[in-house]
């Protein structure tokens, strides 16, 4: 069988067994191939107003607990007051406080759609955008409540009622 350049198909064969002897890139495509993205950089946290600042003095930072043996654990970054850093499963975000009608601690890293809230009995870790919760029942030591006192039947508050009279 004799190799003709005059067909197609041989010509095809031709120029990609020449391509995979010269190595088939340019040289502007290998050498870009190489280089390593650079690392990136934190975007200027922009300043927070009074209110902000004010609802960042009543955040939690610690490591808390949460269900199912996770951990969340609220630093406050070390650069910009107001903003806290918050690690969950390997990451952290970068979180701002952000005002609540209803009391409630509220930090927010708008950039990954996450949402921190914090009430009086526990925190928890939603996904906004998802609408979804990440994490929750997390408990920092000072929301776990107290153990409630025995109730001393002796002295507990009487019931002015008639008695109920006993059947028979």
């Amino acid at each position: 069988m004799s190799l003709s350049l005059s067909s197609p198909r041989s010509l095809v064969l031709a120029l990609f067994g020449t391509a995979c002897l010269i190595g088939g890139l340019p040289a502007s495509a290998s050498t870009a191939a190489k280089k390593k993205p650079a690392a990136p950089v934190e975007a200027p946290l922009a300043d927070l107003a009074p209110e902000q600042v004010a609802n960042a003095e009543r955040v939690h930072v610690g490591d808390q607990d949460c269900e199912f043996r996770q951990q969340v654990k609220v630093q406050r970054h070390q650069a910009k007051d107001g903003y806290f850093h918050l690690n969950f499963k390997g990451k952290q975000y970068t979180m701002a406080p952000e005002p609540t009608t209803t009391g409630a601690v509220r930090l927010e890293d708008k950039k990954n759609g996450l949402v921190w809230i914090q009430i009086a009995n526990k925190s928890m870790l939603m996904n906004a955008r998802a609408g979804q919760r990440l994490v929750d029942e997390c408990v920092h030591p000072s929301q776990k409540m107290p153990a409630a006192a025995p109730v001393d039947p002796v002295t507990s508050a009487v019931s002015t009622a008639e008695p109920v009279a006993q059947a028979r």
